[in-house]
């Protein structure tokens, strides 16, 4: 990429795409094309290819998605598989027929299987059933990696996948029902720490209710009071997590220096598993999480586990050497991480 490319970063508002953005500004790149949902629905065939005809950009991170955690992707199944494969498939297809030089795809690690052996390599994919509650979005994401991956060996185009693991920093989505176990936890154990604080004006601003009797009512729906806080499952699942601002730099990375063909070996005149795991090959335990991030925020009530919910897959760890061994490495330890976007969140 040249520093004056017409670079366009497909969800530019989100986690990973603000992170996308601030690195290449950061970098040097000048001409930076974004669009917000409401300027540019991605799930709009007819929009997309408008888009592309006029804007015509040389270069796409495609890091537009419908995501959420465990309880939205069980919920909202049927959105999460249209929305995402919709978006991917107007994205990749209108690169190729406005011929991107290049193209970066991001996934996610939840694409392996439920019972995958630890930790993940790229070669694990499609090699046993996938973890239940997030099926619909891993399978979207699989369909994209394959679909980079046929594109590029049937019309020669230069698209690569990424697949992050669990992300975190500025921008997350801290929705109570919605987010991802890290910003939940965050937000959870900090408003139970306002609350056993007597900060009642805080708890109003941060839930947006009148009257402190309805921000308890919501906040014990989800099991939130001054002296405990309830977290799904047995705690026991280990997650890693990545600074998104240190994914970003390593999708900057692979795009500045890699190609497709630089992805894979071929075998038996078969390409597959081209995809690159993105991640730190550290994992911790949530309750392990969940103490951590108490100990910063300085919350004393109870952490109580509630075991009729589900716990997901019990380990989800990514092996990284493709990664390292192409020269990146990450550079943010967890628990800086974790006071970095607590002070973003209650600045925010």
């Amino acid at each position: 990429m040249e520093k004056t490319s017409k670079i366009y970063v497909a969800g530019h508002r989100g986690l990973v795409g603000s992170a996308l953005v601030e690195t290449l500004l950061s970098k040097g790149y000048t001409n930076l094309i974004t669009k917000t949902h409401a300027e540019l629905d991605l799930t709009d065939q007819v929009k997309v290819a408008e888009f592309f005809e006029s804007y015509k950009p040389e270069y796409v991170f495609l890091a537009a998605a419908k995501v959420g955690g465990i309880v939205a992707n069980n919920i909202y199944r049927g959105e999460f598989i249209y929305d995402n494969i919709m978006i991917q498939n107007n994205v990749i297809h209108q690169s190729y027929l406005h011929s991107v030089k290049k193209l970066l795809f991001l996934g996610s690690t939840c694409i392996y299987p439920k019972n995958c052996p630890q930790p993940m390599k790229e070669e694990y994919l499609l090699t046993d059933t996938l973890e239940y509650t997030n099926e619909p979005y891993a399978i979207a994401k699989i369909a994209g990696i394959k679909m980079c991956e046929s594109y590029n060996l049937q019309y020669n185009t230069n698209f690569i996948s990424v697949m992050p693991t669990n992300l975190y920093g500025p921008n997350d989505n801290f929705d109570l029902e919605k987010s991802h176990v890290l910003p939940a936890l965050i937000r959870k154990i900090y408003l139970a720490h306002l609350l056993e604080q007597n900060k009642y004006e805080s708890v109003l601003k941060d839930t947006g209710f009148a009257r402190i009797e309805d921000a308890r009512n919501y906040l014990l729906s989800f099991g939130v009071d001054e002296n405990k806080v309830e977290i799904w499952g047995t705690g026991k699942p280990r997650r890693e997590f990545l600074w998104s601002r240190d994914m970003a730099e390593a999708c900057v990375f692979i795009m500045e220096t890699q190609d497709f063909k630089d992805t894979y070996s071929e075998d038996n005149n078969e390409i597959r598993n081209t995809h690159i795991n993105i991640g730190t090959g550290q994992d911790i335990s949530i309750s392990e999480l969940a103490e951590l991030i108490k100990s910063i925020i300085g919350y004393k009530g109870q952490l109580v586990y509630n075991t009729n919910k589900p716990d997901g897959t019990l380990r989800k760890l990514t092996d990284v050497t493709k990664l390292n061994n192409l020269g990146w490495k990450h550079n943010m330890q967890l628990e800086n991480g974790i006071k970095e976007i607590y002070e973003w969140y209650i600045n925010k």
